[in-house]
């Protein structure tokens, strides 16, 4: 499956922004999706994933409260929406698909990666 992300741009604190990620492919529905994301000069780190019905969704306590992830299996595309962003979070956000999830926050675990969208938080 291929994975193209887009929504990134520049905003202040305090503002929104959704990320959405295009699967391709007509097996989206097999797939957990997640959201991770990287500053510079840090490790990638997990964001959130839904489950491949969207029956479950896990969070990031850094995120929890603030962002939301959906999915459309219709339309195989998965959401990020992000609410109340600070600095912080300012990062480049990558979308990830895997078939078989044990440990969600373990990047190992995800199959597929899209390129990344950035994402900027200014004060």
């Amino acid at each position: 499956v291929q994975l193209q992300a887009s929504g990134g741009g520049s905003v202040q604190a305090g503002g929104s922004l959704r990320l959405s990620c295009a699967a391709s492919g007509r097996t989206f529905i097999s797939y957990d999706m997640g959201w991770f994301r990287q500053a510079p000069g840090k490790e990638r780190e997990f964001v959130s994933v839904i489950r491949r019905r969207g029956s479950s969704t896990y969070y990031a306590d850094s995120v929890k409260g603030r962002f939301t992830i959906s999915r459309d299996n219709a339309k195989n595309t998965v959401y990020l929406q992000m609410n109340s962003l600070k600095p912080e979070d300012t990062a480049v956000y990558y979308c990830a698909a895997a078939t078989s999830i044990v440990v969600i926050r373990d990047t190992r675990e995800y199959d597929y990666w899209g390129q990344g969208t950035q994402v900027t938080v200014s004060s």
